[in-house]
């Protein structure tokens, strides 16, 4: 007797982190479903998916009630707008994305009987006042700043994922993704590493907001996938975990690597920092070490020499 494929749903999966996810699920011999409705996604990033027979797109948003036929394993939920420029343009969206998606996203695991996978974010810890940060961090965020609507909306959505584990004992795992780059990622995302790599590539100036001390650690796709897919099948692991880099770059310090990597003659400009804007932003990921054996292996150049090749295809 044939055993039958898994079923992985995967809402967001057009966009940036998703695409990669449901490509390397593809690759483990999933049958995945795809749901994106393109606020921020781009059909171009699962253009090769397409022809799979194991994939299937469905064009949504999932703030609308979601249904999909047949048997589901895992629902993993990855819309969102998920940088400053996009949230900022979205707010509503967003926020709605974090409580009605999540809330239908988790509707359809407790009906498919399911493992969930709440896609989070370092942002629920905010402006930081420990460093690195653990996941018992409570975070220091302003709920009515203009980065509120993201931070907001994913820190109810680990309120409303926790709530299910615990009302309808659904497995659920929360993921606090921190800084995340890699092929894929839009021009115009607003990010520092696309705005850093475009900005170098035409020759503009690279634009560093404040003097450029802020630190951030910048995890490659790839490395993230793989924790995402450890988590995913870590059975009892309904606690936030955190994954990303643990190493700490700071911003000016990145410019100048981006420079060098794509031999622009592009200078460095300071401008203002935004608001509410972190100072540092860094993980402590021992839990994602002892629990999933997890660790990022592609370092900062190595990555950022494949994003920036890949960026050039796209000029």
């Amino acid at each position: 007797m044939v055993s039958r494929k898994k079923t992985a749903v995967v809402t967001g999966g057009a966009g940036f982190i998703g695409s990669h996810l449901c490509q390397r699920l593809i690759k483990d011999g999933f049958k995945v479903i795809c749901i994106d409705n393109f606020i921020t996604g781009k059909m171009d990033n699962i253009q090769g998916l397409i022809i799979n027979s194991n994939f299937k797109f469905i064009q949504q948003d999932v703030t609308k009630f979601i249904d999909v036929e047949g048997p589901v394993d895992y629902v993993l939920h990855f819309a969102s707008p998920a940088s400053p420029i996009d949230y900022l343009q979205y707010p509503i969206q967003t926020l709605k994305v974090g409580s009605l998606g999540t809330h239908n996203a988790l509707g359809l695991a407790k009906v498919k009987k399911a493992v969930f996978v709440l896609a989070s974010t370092s942002e629920v810890y905010g402006d930081p006042l420990v460093h690195p940060q653990r996941e018992d961090y409570w975070g220091n965020v302003n709920p009515i700043g203009p980065r509120g609507v993201y931070d907001e909306a994913k820190r109810f959505a680990e309120s409303i994922t926790l709530a299910y584990n615990r009302t309808h004992k659904i497995d659920t795992k929360i993921i606090r993704i921190f800084n995340t780059y890699g092929e894929r990622m839009r021009s115009n995302d607003g990010r520092v590493i696309p705005n850093f790599i475009n900005q170098a590539l035409t020759g503009k100036p690279i634009t560093v907001y404040g003097k450029g001390n802020q630190t951030r650690s910048f995890c490659y796709i790839q490395d993230l996938v793989e924790g995402i897919i450890r988590v995913m099948k870590k059975s009892g692991l309904n606690e936030p975990i955190n994954l990303g880099n643990p190493n700490e770059f700071k911003v000016k310090e990145l410019a100048k690597i981006v420079i060098a990597l794509t031999n622009s003659k592009s200078k460095i400009i300071y401008e203002p920092l935004p608001k509410d804007d972190p100072r540092r932003r860094c993980p402590d990921i021992s839990k994602a070490k002892k629990l999933l054996n997890w660790l990022t292996k592609t370092e900062l150049e190595e990555g950022l020499k494949k994003t920036i090749d890949w960026f050039r295809t796209k000029r």
